[in-house]
């Protein structure tokens, strides 16, 4: 039987004591062995240096660590700079993404989407760097269509991804016909589903209307049958993600990428029922 690798993400916290409960959440996953822990970034500056806190921090502890690189609102050399001192810690893996300007902030920066970032790792650091990139199998909300986000994807590609990672979602099918378009496109890289597991589904049900994902009808008529019984919900959130996983394990996915939202509980529970 195929081993199904997994990863997990963090966000860096904004304060000594949300370290402190990282630093708890993160012995409790790693006892699971997942390839790589990645961490979040912000444009801001605050912000940056949490993510090199976190990620320098993961990799003292003989773990791999996957800081997110974003563009929008930096110079080539702000971000050559990044790149030499993640070189230097050791680090090997970078999440490249073009991300979103700062509130207020009107200048996009030299590098304006994620293909000239990818190009510009490439071209400073040569092979040093497995690159991830994000993918949408639902399509980014900001495409114009799907077959132009398709099209921006694939020059993420050209210019010299290694694997993708894609937004969440919780429809199969989704995943699946994005990756026969890829498929067509000659797009042979890894795509390794997103996996948000459901805690909460009135943050949930914000969130994704923010960032584009899709809630299926029925999954919303099913929680909101709830109402306030939150182990209910917890409950069912488990089961649809769970079985969600089987299924993409099932149908070939190269691994999962969990969303972590810096809780342990929910991922260490799904790991385990899929015996990974």
């Amino acid at each position: 039987m195929r081993k199904t690798n997994f990863s997990i993400e963090f966000f860096p916290p904004q304060t000594p004591e949300g370290m402190e409960k990282l630093r708890a959440t993160r012995a409790q996953l790693a006892r699971l062995q997942p390839e790589f822990f990645s961490v979040t970034y912000g444009a801001g500056c605050s912000t940056q240096e949490r993510t090199f806190e976190t990620v320098f921090e993961i990799q003292r502890e003989g773990l791999e660590a996957a800081p997110h690189l974003s563009c929008v609102g930096s110079s080539r050399s702000q971000i050559r700079d990044i790149l030499n001192r993640y070189r230097e810690a050791g680090i090997g893996r970078i999440v490249a993404l073009r991300g979103d300007l700062p509130s207020g902030v009107v200048d996009p920066g030299e590098l304006r989407y994620a293909n000239e970032l990818v190009e510009f790792i490439r071209a400073e650091t040569g092979d040093h760097f497995h690159i991830e990139v994000a993918a949408y199998p639902e399509y980014h909300p900001q495409a114009r269509s799907p077959q132009d986000d398709l099209r921006a994807f694939k020059r993420k590609v050209d210019a010299g991804a290694d694997s993708a990672i894609t937004q969440y979602f919780y429809n199969t099918d989704a995943y699946l016909h994005f990756r026969d378009e890829c498929d067509a496109l000659g797009i042979v890289i890894p795509v390794v589903p997103g996996i948000m597991p459901i805690v909460s589904f009135s943050k949930l049900a914000r969130f994704s209307d923010a960032c584009g994902a899709e809630i299926p009808r029925w999954m919303r008529r099913k929680f909101e049958g709830f109402g306030d019984d939150t182990a209910s919900i917890k409950a069912f959130g488990l089961d649809v993600v769970t079985d969600l996983c089987e299924s993409l394990i099932a149908e070939g996915a190269p691994g999962l990428h969990f969303y972590c939202m810096n809780q342990a509980g929910p991922v260490s529970t799904i790991v385990q029922r899929l015996g990974l």
